[in-house]
């Protein structure tokens, strides 16, 4: 185990310094999901959510969280993004009456330091915004799990989740 690096010398929480870190590109890929009722996934195919189009507003959401990650996590350091990409995937088993989004979100940066949280601010805040949207058609919505899959670039290299 690595020693922690978010404590000075007092024990007191702090924001590590990367002003001595190579700039290397660097992604991250995570996935989130979220398991609806039938009647919300007929609405979000269907684009007969009242609040409009679930994927698209969850989209935009998701995009904007990446981009505010150090706003809402003390420790995250702002970082100039070159990419962001969200996916959405259904995957349906109606004999179980099972119907999950699974939310994928890529993002990308040239930098100091790696976007691992960028990308899961990003697939939970989809997750959180889909529920948003439909929770009025089912409030027994599941969210998550919600993991880090894999990364690429810094001095620690790349990490490839095994049962991904």
């Amino acid at each position: 185990m690595s020693e922690l690096t978010h404590f000075n010398e007092q024990g007191r929480a702090k924001m590590v310094d990367v002003s001595h870190k190579a700039e290397t590109v660097r992604t991250a890929i995570a996935t989130s999901s979220i398991i609806v009722n039938e009647l919300i996934h007929s609405q979000v195919t269907e684009g007969s959510n009242k609040k409009g189009d679930v994927f698209a507003v969850a989209q935009v959401a998701a995009i904007m969280a990446a981009k505010s990650t150090s706003s809402i996590i003390p420790m995250c350091h702002p970082i100039p993004l070159t990419g962001v990409n969200i996916r959405f995937q259904w995957n349906i088993d109606e004999s179980a009456a099972h119907y999950e989004v699974v939310i994928e979100a890529e993002v990308k940066t040239k930098g100091v330091t790696g976007v691992e949280m960028e990308a899961l601010t990003a697939a939970s805040v989809a997750a959180l915004t889909i529920y948003d949207m439909c929770k009025a058609a089912g409030k027994e919505i599941v969210i998550g799990p919600t993991m880090l899959l894999r990364k690429t670039g810094g001095k620690n290299g790349d990490f490839q989740r095994r049962d991904a």
